[in-house]
């Protein structure tokens, strides 16, 4: 939480396909630094939590009950939405793993969320789509060919809808460009990604 009395808006931020690791443990405190009650849920709790390294945190996950996992992460938002240090205000971000959950998260809350940035995550379905209210500012590698598929899609049902959103595309990156603990981590991207959507939200 930021320093002050509040109350804050609130940023849920949702891990990648391993878990609450270090890097976004980072990401949750540097809202925090931004002015944002930040939340970042373990989505591994249920099974002792982020084990400590990726690899393993990685298989961790992909045996969790899936419904299930995104279940925690919509309850997470409820629970951050009415806390006693919230304005009331949610936002929600995520990547990989957690950018697809942010947009199932922006289908599934309807008007309860203001605000989504997911990166280089899976669309939200289309049918779903017109259930969203928050506006979305929407982050893709340049080489990430699974979601980038799943692009022209996803922008066709926003504009259909209309649902306020921008789209950025990181010319030379690959999907993960943000986090800084892997090899595909590109800091002229991840630096204008996150003035980007701290200015969003």
């Amino acid at each position: 939480q930021p320093m002050g009395e509040g109350p804050f808006p609130a940023v849920l931020v949702m891990h990648e396909n391993r878990g609450l690791n270090p890097y976004i443990r980072d990401v949750a405190r540097r809202f925090a630094v931004a002015g944002f009650l930040a939340l970042a849920p373990d989505g591994l709790a249920p099974i002792g939590g982020y084990p400590g390294n990726d690899d393993e945190g990685r298989s961790m996950q992909r045996s969790l009950d899936q419904a299930k996992l995104r279940q925690d992460m919509l309850n997470s938002a409820l629970y951050l939405k009415s806390h006693e240090l919230s304005s009331g205000n949610l936002a929600a971000t995520g990547f990989c793993w957690g950018g697809g959950t942010t947009n199932y998260l922006a289908t599934e809350l309807g008007e309860k969320l203001q605000a989504a940035a997911p990166f280089y995550g899976a669309a939200a379905a289309t049918e779903r789509v017109p259930n969203i209210s928050a506006a979305l500012q929407v982050h893709y590698a340049e080489n990430d060919n699974w979601v980038n598929e799943l692009r022209p899609e996803f922008e066709e049902a926003l504009l259909a809808s209309n649902v306020t959103h921008e789209m950025h595309v990181y010319p030379g990156t690959r999907h993960g460009f943000h986090n800084y603990s892997t090899p595909r981590y590109d800091a002229a991207a991840a630096d204008l990604a996150w003035e980007r959507i701290v200015g969003f939200f």
